[in-house]
């Protein structure tokens, strides 16, 4: 298997940023806990496909209630390939847990956006049993898988990234 990419936690500055923007009542010290406790996502065996993501905080999802969760990680990924994102098979089995855009799509140059490329998972307790959903801190969460990807014959775009989630289509027409 050819080795394409490696997974970093973001800096403690973008951490704390982007933690406090969505919990503005979590103090430093608490975040500075959060982020020295963060694991960097790994394959649970040799034959395992996906890259395990770890909660870097415990999280509770109520039936049909979602929850944004900065992983705290970033990935370093080869021009070529593509991080998929998914939730855990068995989180999606038991709780029709979901991420909100069914699939997330982490781009190699994702790395250079504003955020540092900060990893974001947005997901919903989607049960039809009212089963709250419980991720213990360390926990994981969430998988990704790198795959390649190909471009049409007369592609030529040249653009480069500025901004984050969803801003590669900003000001096209």
């Amino acid at each position: 298997m050819e080795r394409i990419a490696s997974f970093e936690k973001v800096s403690f500055n973008q951490f704390f940023q982007d933690w406090y923007t969505l919990c503005p009542g979590d103090s430093e010290d608490e975040i500075r806990r959060m982020y020295e406790h963060i694991q960097v996502p790994c394959r649970a065996t040799a034959g395992s496909a996906g890259y395990d993501f770890f909660a870097p905080h415990d999280i509770l999802i109520k039936p049909r209630e979602q929850v944004l969760i900065p992983t705290g990680i970033h990935a370093k990924i080869k021009e070529g390939y593509v991080l998929m994102l998914f939730p855990r098979s068995s989180l999606g089995f038991k709780f029709r847990l979901q991420l909100d855009n069914t699939v997330g799509i982490v781009d190699s140059d994702y790395i250079h956006a504003r955020n540092g490329g900060h990893i974001y998972c947005k997901l919903t307790n989607d049960t039809h049993e009212g089963k709250p959903v419980i991720i213990k801190s360390g926990e994981a969460f969430i998988q990704g898988v790198f795959l390649p990807f190909g471009i049409t014959n007369d592609d030529d775009v040249k653009a480069e990234r500025t901004g984050g989630i969803g801003s590669t289509t900003k000001g096209k027409k």
